[in-house]
């Protein structure tokens, strides 16, 4: 299985602590080491680095780890490889234009039988993994339901959790999905976030001494949401999902949760 991680903000923040976390497990401090992606949303268009390798010994992981780019909306992704060879067309996340904006996506599990039921639509995959059929089969999902363009947020996220609960009967569907100006998040059976608002405090790294001072580096009117497959810091509340519940985020909030 792989892992994910998310960021979603109300003002620009770098992903570098949680995304340093992720990486150890990429390769390190776990097994998921064949490929790792981060995207970073820049208003509509996202930024993709991709690497089908070990993120924990990646020299690109070492450069953005060490030149911060400052985000509203990040997903990254560490791949332990399923279905599909290790290769770039094969490695999360998966990026495709609708409705003139980058929609951006990241899967956890294994969605059996989803080349066969793919369904017509505009989006085909380019790699062979089970994951970025399923985002395919999404985004056609999407794109019949709204032919006149991207649709008020809430319509938007109803339509997202019920593609969502229909392809995750065919298997194991977690997934990160982002089109820039909010962040979706189903847990089908496993995830957890965090919401770092003030007063902000000390964190450390799950899988390494790393610690950081929030309170240093933010102001009051800071919020930050972090979504995760599994706690990356040891000495936070994270909140763990229901199988089944989808979260969105909006300006670093919990907008919504809905049953997916």
């Amino acid at each position: 299985m792989c892992e994910l991680l998310g960021m979603e903000c109300n003002v620009p923040t770098d992903i570098v602590f949680s995304f340093s976390g992720l990486a150890l497990r990429g390769g390190a401090r776990g097994p998921h080491a064949d490929g790792w992606g981060l995207a970073l949303y820049e208003g509509r268009s996202v930024r993709t680095f991709l690497e089908p390798s070990a993120a924990a010994n990646s020299a690109l992981a070492s450069y953005i780890r060490n030149n911060p780019i400052k985000t509203l909306l990040a997903i990254a992704h560490v791949r332990k490889r399923t279905r599909g060879p290790v290769n770039l067309a094969n490695t999360h996340p998966f990026v495709r234009e609708l409705w003139g904006r980058h929609f951006t996506f990241a899967h956890n599990g294994t969605v059996r039988g989803i080349r066969q039921r793919l369904g017509p639509g505009r989006f085909q995959p380019i790699g062979s993994t089970d994951s970025e059929y399923a985002f395919c089969a999404l985004l056609n999902r999407l794109d019949r339901a709204f032919p006149k363009g991207y649709p008020e947020p809430s319509k938007l996220a109803r339509a997202v959790a019920d593609a969502g609960k229909e392809i995750g009967e065919r298997g194991t569907f977690n997934f990160l999905l982002g089109d820039g100006s909010q962040l979706f998040a189903r847990c089908a059976t496993k995830l957890c976030y965090i919401i770092r608002k003030a007063p902000f405090a000390k964190a450390t790294l799950a899988d390494d001494d790393i610690v950081v001072d929030f309170a240093t580096v933010t102001t009051p009117r800071d919020r930050v949401a972090v979504v995760a497959t599994a706690p990356l810091t040891r000495d936070e509340a994270w909140t763990i999902g229901q199988p089944g519940q989808m979260w969105v985020f909006r300006k670093g909030r919990l907008a919504e949760t809905l049953p997916s």
